[in-house]
């Protein structure tokens, strides 16, 4: 059944078709999860061109409210989720207080030697042995996290044979010794091809990059790069003033 969009407002075509979405999603009529109608299902049922329609639908999943699954359709997003990072929180917690089901892929594990910029993270001399991992976590199943750390040997000698289906790996560190200090740089970017890769993303979108330094007594130990899909999580700092 054929929707008229409302023409004597001016606005280009592609932002009514957004803003009809919008407002289906912000009612409750499309909910996490729901898949909406394909491209062409939209085209016949606003009068539109394809064009038109494809632009609504990319910019919809550049701001996180819809996800395009390559060969599965557009699916609405979930909503944002809040984490506190100013504490030493596990993924799979959040997740499992969540009430949902967190799994993990490790996508690398290796030794490397030490860039001159890498070296100065850990006031160390260029080319030094550090330890590298590159970890997906997911939750029901679908990418949230992308988990990229640069660890001191020293520190935590038994990194590269550990089981990190049994105990992540932020729960391992921490069982090693608790950070003294904690640093968080927090931005906004555009995913590059490895980053979409990861996070299954169908076309190129905004992330969000917390990194994380840690130190345990005067010694930076680790270096995290946590990369999250923009729109899907919300980073809350709490603190007393007393």
């Amino acid at each position: 059944m054929r929707q008229q969009l409302d023409r004597s407002i001016p606005l280009p075509l592609y932002q009514k078709v957004k803003d009809h979405i919008l407002d289906q999603v912000r009612r409750g009529q499309l909910k996490h999860g729901v898949k909406i109608p394909s491209e062409a299902e939209l085209v016949e049922r606003f009068g539109v061109s394809r064009m038109t329609v494809h632009r609504a639908l990319r910019e919809l999943a550049a701001a996180g409210v819809v996800d395009r699954v390559q060969g599965l359709g557009t699916f609405v997003s979930a909503p944002p989720v809040q984490t506190e990072f100013l504490e030493l929180k596990d993924i799979a917690d959040d997740i499992k207080a969540r009430g949902n089901v967190h799994t993990q892929k490790l996508r690398l594990l290796e030794t490397v030697n030490a860039t001159a910029e890498q070296g100065a993270y850990f006031d160390r001399p260029r080319g030094a042995r550090l330890f590298h991992s590159i970890i997906v976590n997911y939750e029901d199943g679908v990418p949230v996290q992308v988990e990229n750390r640069l660890i001191l040997p020293s520190f935590a000698p038994g990194y590269l044979e550990h089981d990190f289906q049994t105990v992540p790996s932020t729960r391992y560190l921490r069982s090693i010794a608790d950070a003294t200090k904690v640093e968080h740089v927090v931005c906004a970017l555009m995913a590059d091809v490895e980053t979409c890769e990861l996070l299954e993303f169908s076309e190129p979108r905004s992330v969000m990059m917390l990194t994380r330094r840690t130190w345990v007594g005067e010694q930076a130990v680790s270096r995290s790069v946590f990369t999250y899909p923009g729109g899907t999580y919300c980073l809350v700092s709490r603190r007393s003033l007393d």
